[in-house]
């Protein structure tokens, strides 16, 4: 988990939880019926396209709006491995860490289709296309451990049980 590569998803400013999965859409806890619908709002044909692997790069204020834990979920069903942004709203962050979806916050430079590989403990993003390096915010073991085991529910039974 410390290293996550994969095809990069472009998206600007201020991507709301409704844009991520519509309000219209959350009568179902059904993952897949979810991930069908995630990210339509922006890009009609996303959840057909997306990639289990695939990274989201986004602008500034993603997952801004209602505090609902679908939209982390869904982005983490349909396959999205990580996102990186320029920022987050706080809730969106700390929903996205509990269900062991890596959010990190940075500015990169890459295009859609761009491959890139996050290095979470050495604080390394690599654009694979243009070689480029970005440093950021290595991950403290405790945040990988929660990744690695899932979210922070599946970290604290793992815990707990000793495993």
């Amino acid at each position: 988990m410390e290293v996550i590569e994969g095809k990069v998803w472009k998206f600007g400013d201020n991507i709301d939880t409704d844009v991520i999965i519509p309000g219209r859409y959350l009568r179902t806890f059904n993952l897949d019926d979810l991930s069908a619908h995630v990210m339509e709002g922006v890009s009609s044909d996303f959840a057909q396209k997306v990639q289990k692997g695939d990274i989201i790069v986004a602008d500034w204020n993603f997952g801004c709006g209602s505090s609902r834990e679908q939209a982390p979920v869904a982005l983490k069903h349909a396959g999205i491995s990580a996102i990186v942004a320029k920022s987050f709203a706080r809730i969106f962050y700390r929903n996205a860490i509990n269900i062991g979806l890596p959010v990190i916050v940075a500015d990169i430079v890459a295009d859609e289709g761009d491959a890139i590989r996050i290095n979470l403990e050495k604080g390394l993003i690599k654009n694979l296309n243009n070689g480029t390096d970005f440093e950021i915010e290595p991950f403290k073991k405790f945040m990988l451990n929660i990744l690695k085991n899932g979210g922070l529910v599946d970290h604290y039974l793992k815990e707990k049980s000793g495993n």
